[in-house]
């Protein structure tokens, strides 16, 4: 007897969707009074961020939050979060910790 062969025909296959960090997950929410659009990415640009949220840096290869405003000007409007510190924003004040020549990200 030969083996069993387990075929799913294609119309029971599912199309694989975009990947857990691809455009899908971009999102518009709430932020201080105005609307953010937020993405959810993989953190594979081989840069480092530092997030408003903590003033810690975010190393490459690390997942994140790039979140701007919905109405703003551009890339200098978007900042790089950790993850939970996004979603703990409105919980936390801020927590700035910076000399006073250092460069402000």
């Amino acid at each position: 007897m030969s083996p069993r062969r387990n075929r799913i025909s294609n119309a029971d296959r599912e199309e694989p969707g975009p990947g857990p960090l691809g455009g899908s997950l971009r999102r518009t929410e709430s932020y201080q009074g105005e609307e953010w659009v937020v993405q959810t990415v993989a953190g594979t640009a081989g840069r480092h961020y530092r997030c408003p949220g903590c003033d810690q840096e975010i190393p490459p290869g690390v997942g994140h939050v790039v979140a701007w405003p919905e109405f703003g000007a551009g890339v200098d409007d978007r900042r790089h979060w950790h993850r939970a510190c996004w979603g703990a924003r409105e919980r936390r004040g801020s927590n700035i910790q910076r000399g006073r020549g250092a460069p402000r990200y």
